[in-house]
């Protein structure tokens, strides 16, 4: 019985085979260009695409990609100082190079002061323009 267990855990292991890069492979220099965006402000929406954004880095290696995350809407949350569990996390993957953007027209609605933003977070005017603007430039969008 244990023997057919282990059987079959291996042939499920084995049945999958390794992601395939397409070409050109990521590199330092042809990086993978990825940009998520977060527009839900509760912990789980927010915790999931800060997951498999560091999922990304893991599998390329942050010398691979360019990543930019852009906060909008409730997703602002992400980018409070306030937010202390949150920010651990947007700080530890800017310590990856990971870009985070926060949309200035949702800071001005819901009367956010720059200040109150964690420390290199970048201000667009339009958090969805940005979105829409590094698509055009050949970024991936992932919105998990």
């Amino acid at each position: 019985m244990i023997k057919f267990f282990f059987l079959i855990v291996f042939t499920c292991f084995t049945a999958y085979g390794e992601t395939q890069f397409a070409q050109p492979i990521p590199s330092i220099d042809n990086p993978r260009q990825i940009i998520f965006s977060i527009s839900a402000g509760d912990d789980e929406a927010i915790n999931h695409v800060l997951s498999t954004a560091n999922n990304v880095l893991k599998f390329y290696g942050p010398e691979n990609v360019e990543m930019e995350i852009v906060a909008y809407y409730h997703g602002i949350r992400a980018l409070l100082k306030s937010e202390k569990e949150i920010s651990v996390r947007v700080r530890a993957l800017m310590q990856y190079d990971v870009k985070f953007v926060a949309c200035g027209n949702t800071m001005q609605t819901k009367k956010i002061h720059p200040d109150e933003l964690i420390e290199g977070s970048e201000i667009v005017t339009a958090g969805i323009v940005e979105v829409i603007e590094q698509i055009r430039s050949g970024a991936t969008y992932i919105r998990p």
